[in-house]
C-alpha cells in the first residue's frame, strides 16, 4: 500500500472521531430543508475521500448560531498528525472581508474617509511614477477598483508597457473598472497603520483591539505567533505536503514574512473562530448602521466575463464581499486560495444563515461546489 493510499485509509478511520460536539437540533439549508447530522457527517466523509482532501474545519450557522461544527482529517500527511479543535488554517483571501470590517471601524472612529484619496494620508512610492494612483480611495480598494494588478509578481504587466518586473503598475484608471487586487488592500493596510502611528509590522495589536478581542476570536491573527506556529496544519497540493506544520508563511511580496500584516492573504484562523465574525455581521455588531450598510451594499456591478461572476455567480461587489441576489435573498460570499490552502464562506444576512470552511489542500473549490448544492437549496 502506497503512502498516499495509506494516508487516506487513515483519514477514513479518523471520521469515527468527532472533535467538536454538534449543537443538538435540526440543521437546515438556507431554504429550510432539514438535513440530519448523520447526513452531513456522511457528506463530509464522502467528499473528503472522493476529493482526497486531507483536513477540514467547517461550521454551519442557522438562525445566527453555529449548529454544526467539525474539525476532521489529517493535518500533515507525512507525519500523520490529525486536525483537532485547536488546528489553525490559512484563510487566504477571506482575510479581505475581515480587514474590510477593520477598515470600517477606522471610518466610524473618524480616522479614515472612504472617499478621500489615500495619497493624502500616505503617498505610495511604489506607484509614484503614475499620477493616476492619486485617485485611489479606500472605497475603490475594498470594491476592487484601484486598477492595480492582483499581485505585481504574479500578475505581470503587458510587455508593451515596458514595466520592469516587480514594479507596481496600473491596469486602468482607478475607479473605472472592477479588477480583483490584493495590492490595493496592502496599500490600504499601510494607510491604516500610518493613521494609527503604526507600521504593517506593528498594526496587529490595533486589529486585535478592534476586532478579535471583542469578537472573542482568540487565536485569529494576520501575523505569526507561538500559538499559530504550534497549531498550524501543513499545506498540501496535488496530494503531497508542500510544507510541514507551522514552517512557512503566505507571502506575496519579497520583503514579507510572518511579521507583516497582509490583509489580502495572511489571516490564520479556523471555522469556529471565523463563524464568530460572520455572526457579528449578522447581528450588526461593532459598526454604526451607516457603515454596516455601506459595507454590504453593492458598490460595483461585475461584468459577465468576470471570474467571480462565472464561478460563484457574484453580480456585484460590496466593501470586501461578493454579492448576488438569489431566490433565498441576498448572498454575501468570499473565497480564498493560497494554493495549498483553500477556504470559502457564505452569508445570508436576512436569514441569519451561513457557513465557512477551511481546507489544507488545493481541493477546496471543488468541495465548495458540492457543499453549495447541499446547503443552498
Amino acid at each position: 500500500m502506497g503512502l498516499r493510499q495509506a494516508s487516506f485509509t487513515f483519514l477514513t478511520l479518523l471520521f469515527t472521531l468527532i472533535f467538536y460536539d454538534a449543537v443538538q437540533g435540526q440543521v437546515k439549508s438556507v431554504g429550510g430543508k432539514n438535513i440530519s447530522v448523520a447526513e452531513l457527517d456522511n457528506f463530509l466523509k464522502t467528499q473528503m475521500d472522493s476529493l482526497q482532501m486531507p483536513g477540514l474545519s467547517i461550521a454551519i450557522i442557522n438562525k445566527g448560531k453555529v449548529v454544526y461544527l467539525r474539525a476532521l482529517g489529517i493535518g500533515d500527511m507525512d507525519k500523520k498528525t490529525t486536525v483537532n479543535k485547536e488546528s489553525i488554517f490559512e484563510a487566504a483571501s477571506i482575510s479581505k472581508p475581515v480587514f474590510a470590517y477593520f477598515v470600517m471601524r477606522m471610518v466610524d472612529k473618524g480616522l479614515l474617509n472612504l472617499d478621500t484619496p489615500l495619497y493624502r494620508y500616505l503617498p505610495y512610492p511604489d506607484i509614484k511614477k503614475d499620477e493616476r494612483y492619486k485617485l485611489i480611495t479606500a472605497r475603490m480598494v475594498l470594491s476592487h477598483r484601484t486598477g492595480f494588478p492582483n499581485w505585481r509578481y504574479f500578475d505581470r504587466a503587458d510587455s508593451a508597457l515596458n514595466i520592469k518586473f516587480g514594479d507596481l503598475y496600473l491596469k486602468f484608471t482607478p475607479g473605472t473598472q472592477f479588477y480583483y487586487s490584493g495590492e490595493g488592500f496592502y496599500y490600504l493596510a499601510k494607510v491604516v497603520a500610518y493613521l494609527n502611528n503604526k507600521t504593517v509590522q506593528t498594526i496587529e495589536p490595533v486589529f486585535e483591539r478592534e476586532v478579535t478581542i471583542p469578537f472573542k476570536m482568540e487565536h485569529t491573527s494576520f501575523t505569526g505567533n507561538e500559538y499559530i506556529a504550534k497549531h498550524k496544519v501543513a499545506g498540501h497540493e496535488k496530494g503531497k505536503v508542500q510544507f510541514h506544520n507551522g514552517t512557512t508563511w503566505p507571502v506575496t511580496l519579497p520583503e514579507m514574512d510572518s511579521s507583516y500584516f497582509n490583509p489580502g492573504a495572511s489571516l490564520h484562523t479556523n471555522a469556529l473562530e471565523f463563524s464568530k465574525f460572520i455572526i457579528c455581521l449578522m447581528e450588526n455588531k461593532g459598526l454604526t448602521g451607516k457603515s454596516m450598510n455601506e459595507m454590504l451594499k453593492p458598490q460595483v456591478q461585475l461584468p459577465g466575463e468576470n471570474q467571480n461572476f462565472i464561478e460563484n455567480g457574484d453580480t456585484a461587489w460590496g466593501l470586501g464581499f461578493g454579492i448576488a441576489q438569489t431566490p433565498f435573498g441576498t448572498r454575501y460570499e468570499h473565497g480564498g486560495n493560497n494554493g495549498n490552502f483553500q477556504s470559502f464562506f457564505v452569508m445570508f444576512k436576512e436569514k441569519k444563515f451561513g457557513y465557512v470552511f477551511f481546507t489544507n489542500c488545493d481541493k477546496g473549490n471543488d468541495f465548495n461546489k458540492k457543499l453549495k448544492t447541499l446547503l443552498i437549496q
